[in-house]
């Protein structure tokens, strides 16, 4: 009975023994293996409060791991079960799964882009923003000086106060925190150019050159040409000179603009009509890029205070009143002179 006894416990050992290394084989395979992912990859995501038996049953049920226990023994073993951190994770051709893990520890989550474009004004970066399915949306329905209560700056106009930038953040990014990052790049280059501005500019502080900035960036078509034409506006505003210039009036018109700009428009009493108001309007009309807020705080010299667009999307300068109106001759009216008035505010 004793021998019998001794027999089968040898035997149970043994084919525990046999199991375990048989188990220690398929675990040394999995680690050294690698994902079941196709040559474009993969996207899986940990959704907040996720437990690790989770996270490796939804691995083995979207076909990326063989088996769940394996991922979790080896979380386990890493020290790694409770540190899986919520969000999304690419899986890449050839990957292995400690890879995965360690992604998935360290929080090295997908990044989506939103590009915020040079020129567009507030309402068009919330429309932006509002399309985005990767964003939280939080601020639906909220007129702009809620939105801005809920940065934290009530009293503040939103236009131009955000940098245009291309924007990479995880799924789930509320719109508030897009707002903040944006808000505060915005911020950090206006205050940075500012410091280091050239001396003499007809401007009292930081929110004037970003107001001048966001007219620059409206009149240039070709970058080039930003510091000459913030010259010309710095000449004038210098000089007593109204600006006059369209974007502005455009700006003021809202969605009363139909593409056509009139001389009843340039005549109307507008805080944003430059060609009936003295000095700049009371708010930027758009979102200036860093180049346009350099080029304001670091004008071009010069004698030019015209310019008036090719049609190619740059623009002939004139230092005098008679040289301005035969480039608007030649560029605007073809050629043809007839009666006409280059400034209706005049």
């Amino acid at each position: 009975m004793r021998e019998l006894l001794f027999k089968l416990i040898g035997a149970l050992i043994l084919a525990a023994s046999l199991f375990g290394g048989w188990q220690l084989m398929r675990y040394q395979a999995f680690v050294q293996g690698t994902l079941e992912v196709g040559p474009e990859g993969a996207v899986v995501a940990v959704r907040p409060g996720m437990s690790l038996r989770s996270v490796a049953g939804s691995l083995e049920r979207e076909g990326l791991i063989s088996d769940a226990q394996l991922f979790i023994w080896m979380a386990r073993l890493k020290g790694a079960a409770q540190n899986i951190r919520a969000g999304e994770y690419r899986v890449e051709s050839g990957m292995g799964p400690p890879a995965l893990l360690d992604r998935m520890v360290s929080g090295q989550v997908v990044q989506h882009a939103l590009t915020v474009v040079e020129g567009w004004t507030f309402r068009q970066m919330l429309d932006a923003m509002h399309k985005s399915p990767h964003l939280d949306h939080t601020l639906a329905g909220l007129g702009d000086s809620e939105i801005m209560a809920r940065l934290g700056r009530a009293h503040e106009h939103p236009e131009g106060r955000f940098f245009p930038d291309t924007y990479h953040f995880p799924r789930g990014m509320t719109d508030l925190e897009f707002l903040k990052r944006a808000y505060r790049s915005m911020s950090e280059r206006l205050e940075a150019e500012w410091a280091n501005r050239k001396e003499g500019l007809p401007l009292k502080g930081p929110y004037e050159a970003l107001i001048l900035a966001s007219i620059v960036e409206k009149e240039t078509g070709v970058p080039e040409e930003r510091p000459e034409i913030a010259g010309v506006f710095v000449r004038r505003l210098l000089k007593g000179m109204r600006l006059q210039t369209d974007p502005t009036v455009i700006y003021g018109l809202g969605e009363a603009f139909d593409g056509n700009l009139r001389r009843r428009d340039l005549r109307a009493e507008n805080p944003y009509n430059t060609y009936r108001i003295k000095g700049l309007p009371p708010t930027p009309i758009a979102m200036p890029g860093g180049d346009a807020i350099h080029a304001v705080l670091h004008p071009k010299d010069g004698k030019a205070l015209y310019f008036v667009a090719r049609g190619d999307g740059s623009h002939q300068f004139s230092a005098t009143l008679t040289e301005h109106n035969a480039a608007v001759v030649r560029y605007q009216l073809k050629g043809r002179a007839r009666p006409f008035s280059s400034y209706p505010g005049e």
